[in-house]
């Protein structure tokens, strides 16, 4: 069962180019900044009440968000939804034709698990789940 949005993912080239923009003039307050080598990329997180902004930035020339970023540019680069049981949403969505990018969690940015969903299954969204943190 979905619980909310947790966050919304932008891809960007440079966070700190950004953060002008949401920090310093839109007011949002920064939350972890996190780097996470294996899905080569950096992250950061934007509080806007109980929905998060995340911006990602690849930490190198091999980063899958590369791909993105030539491929579209900087923008929306997925949704989030946090669920109560990421194992539970995984088997329901499979079993209901869903084409799983992850068919096992794995740890987020943060530490809480995560999958994601192909876009060719969800209308051209990729969609990320994350657990609920306990």
């Amino acid at each position: 069962m979905i619980e909310k949005i947790a966050h919304i993912g932008i891809a960007v080239k440079d966070i700190d180019k950004h953060l002008k923009l949401y920090r310093d003039i839109l007011g949002m307050k920064i939350g972890e900044r996190v780097k996470v080598p294996d899905q080569g990329v950096e992250v950061v997180f934007l509080e806007t009440g109980d929905t998060r902004i995340e911006l990602l930035q690849p930490l190198n020339e091999d980063a899958n968000i590369n791909k993105f970023l030539e491929k579209r540019g900087e923008g929306q680069h997925h949704i989030c939804l946090e669920v109560d049981d990421i194992e539970a949403e995984l088997k329901n969505l499979e079993e209901n034709g869903i084409q799983l990018i992850d068919k096992k969690p794995r740890k987020g940015a943060c530490g809480e698990m995560v999958a994601f969903l192909h876009p060719k299954s969800t209308g051209g969204v990729l969609i990320e789940l994350e657990q609920k943190k306990k």
